[in-house]
């Protein structure tokens, strides 16, 4: 392309910016760059990047143009002011460079070197390394007083964060230039110092990671992980999408990285990676890793070897016994969860029989429902005739022996062990023969309910999310001892709800309580070791992973006792040292400060909820 005039003064941070590699990540920083008015000088060995580079510039705008965003006297302006070519000589005249060459020391290092010969002395030199040392890259620069790392997030044009990475060599006007230029940029900077994976790759890799371990130990079907996290989290893409967007191998690249400054088992790459890397089989990139795509680049997933055909997915079917007929629901409880899945199960039609430790309490509980039901008439949610048809399915009962007609009941009272079991041994003696009885933990082993029954066949974990009205996940916890036809009933009562079940194995956190809570505990570390403030993790998080809620602000909702409570669970039932409570989180547990509902956790809140 011909160069067109620049028609910005020099005192803007960087009117020229150079972009080394032009693969997914290059190719949007040259968007956004001379979207903001920037001349971009794109350098690729490979033309065929070059070229697509420069189609998809065009893409990009002639979209703009039509949705009415962009001129056509300005878009050609944007397409004028990029040049690509195939050398680093062209860098010559940048003010800064931002190379996002493949995740490799040897690599990167030599394009820093390559580039220490050709730029001016004023120029700024910025990695976009997710995962290297920048120190260690700064090093073999001969002016290492001038690079620093800028981590975007993928898609460039649509994540606000970007991380900037000072060494302990970096110039800090360099810094303040860079920061300038990022907020023009619309972006949200977050400065953060030099280690492995930064903030928002250092949390979120080590949770792809276990999500890869969980599948590869055929715990759950990738299907199942995904839609758990997605459903019970409210994440944008499940775990394993992720990894096949990412890269499998730029994953594995990654936590090696990680690993070998922590030596975290949490970060030691799951053998599945290597292997899918080793075959090929690195994603989307390449049509296929743990899901198989119509093309390779294709975010399009189809049908593979791993997917059940519809008849073998219905109810039952996989495990080769029919359910168990189901009329009436009993719930055993009286508080909020209890109360949301008497609601949901008397919207399915279901006859519901609402037990609790009084008349009383059980009458409050229904009272709940009522409230809840009157709630979504007037979000226009639901008529008033449906409203009182479901209300009127509900029948309150001060004692367990009501339940004796039930085809299911559903237990939801306190999460202790002793509590459980102690009710279990009670409905052992009321339910009818060939009723299923469900225990709502999140992470107590079923099994051990079930041992306190005649009938451990008959039992099976039912984890629905709070509240139950609103969520559409539900975990299914097979025991060992768990009937075949105990398991269809309780996936077919959930395609009546209309709930997405997901089947796991009886094991602590099951799947989302096991990826989530050793997220939130690294959190937790990283504010303890001093290296980000809660309000710079919770931002990066929410704008660089496109989580609804930091970590701070969730554990401050969940509460930092059950939060406590679950890390020490899965510490005792994997006993990986990386699980072990941070003591940040047992010393605030200690002082009293819970989160929002004492109002104080992490954060300090206006006044505790009474």
């Amino acid at each position: 392309m011909d160069r067109s005039p620049v028609p910005e003064s020099r005192s803007i941070p960087f009117p020229t910016v150079a972009v080394v590699g032009l693969g997914t990540m290059g190719t949007g920083l040259c968007e956004v760059l001379a979207r903001a008015g920037r001349e971009v000088v794109g350098i690729d060995v490979d033309e065929a990047a070059a070229r697509g580079c420069a189609a998809a510039l065009e893409r990009a705008t002639d979209r703009a143009v039509v949705r009415g965003r962009l001129t056509e006297g300005a878009r050609a302006g944007v397409l004028a002011r990029l040049r690509t070519f195939p050398d680093l000589r062209a860098a010559a005249d940048a003010d800064l460079v931002i190379e996002v060459v493949p995740e490799s020391y040897e690599v990167k290092q030599q394009v820093i070197a390559g580039l220490d010969r050709v730029v001016r002395p004023d120029a700024v030199i910025a990695t976009g390394t997710n995962a290297l040392s920048v120190t260690r890259l700064a090093a073999s620069s001969a002016h290492p007083e001038r690079v620093l790392g800028l981590h975007f997030f993928t898609p460039v044009q649509a994540m606000r964060l970007v991380e900037v990475v000072s060494s302990v060599l970096t110039e800090p006007s360099a810094v303040e230039r860079v920061t300038a230029l990022v907020r023009e940029l619309g972006k949200e900077p977050v400065a953060v110092g030099d280690r492995p994976g930064f903030i928002a790759d250092g949390l979120l890799f080590g949770y792809l990671n276990q999500a890869a371990a969980m599948y590869e130990s055929r715990y759950a079907s990738r299907e199942d992980i995904d839609a758990a996290m997605k459903l019970g989290c409210g994440l944008p893409m499940g775990p394993l999408e992720l990894l096949d967007l990412i890269g499998v191998d730029t994953a594995r690249t990654v936590l090696e990285a990680m690993y070998a400054a922590s030596q975290d088992r949490l970060h030691a790459p799951a053998p599945v990676l290597g292997q899918l890397t080793a075959a090929g089989l690195t994603g989307r990139k390449a049509g296929r890793g743990f899901y198989a795509y119509d093309a390779p680049g294709s975010g399009t997933a189809v049908p593979d070897a791993a997917v059940p055909d519809a008849a073998s997915s219905a109810a039952g079917a996989a495990w080769g016994a029919p359910p168990r007929p189901v009329a009436e629901v009993g719930v055993a409880g009286s508080g909020t969860m209890a109360s949301g899945i008497a609601e949901v199960c008397a919207r399915a039609g279901y006859a519901v029989t609402l037990a609790a430790r009084s008349t009383a309490k059980a009458e409050a509980a229904k009272a709940r429902v009522a409230t809840s039901l009157a709630r979504s008439v007037a979000r226009g949610r639901l008529g008033a005739a449906d409203r009182d048809t479901a209300l009127a399915r509900i029948s309150p009962a001060g004692a367990l022996d009501a339940l004796a007609g039930a085809g299911l009941i559903v237990e939801a009272v306190a999460e202790d062990l002793a509590v459980k079991r102690e009710l279990f041994a009670a409905l052992d003696k009321v339910a009818a023969p060939g009723a299923v009885l469900a225990t709502t933990t999140s992470s107590l082993p079923v099994i051990a309910c079930a041992a306190a029954t005649s009938r451990p066949e008959d039992v099976i974990g039912m984890h629905f999310f709070n509240p139950a009205q609103v969520m559409k996940l539900v975990e299914v916890v097979r025991t060992v001892r768990t009937a075949d036809e105990a398991h269809a009933t309780v996936r077919e009562v959930c395609t009546r709800l209309g709930k997405h079940a997901v089947d796991c194995g009886d094991r602590a956190g099951f799947i989302v309580n096991a990826l989530l809570f050793p997220y939130l505990n690294n959190a937790v570390k990283m504010v303890q070791e001093h290296y980000a403030s809660p309000d710079d993790i919770d931002a990066a998080m929410k704008l660089g992973g496109g989580y609804p809620m930091g970590p701070f602000e969730l554990l401050d909702v969940v509460g930092l006792d059950v939060s406590l409570a679950i890390e020490r669970v899965l510490h005792r039932e994997f006993r990986d040292p990386g699980l072990a409570p941070a003591p940040l989180l047992e010393h605030l547990v200690a002082a009293g400060c819970l989160g929002r509902k004492t109002g104080r956790g992490f954060r300090e809140y206006a006044a505790a909820p009474r």
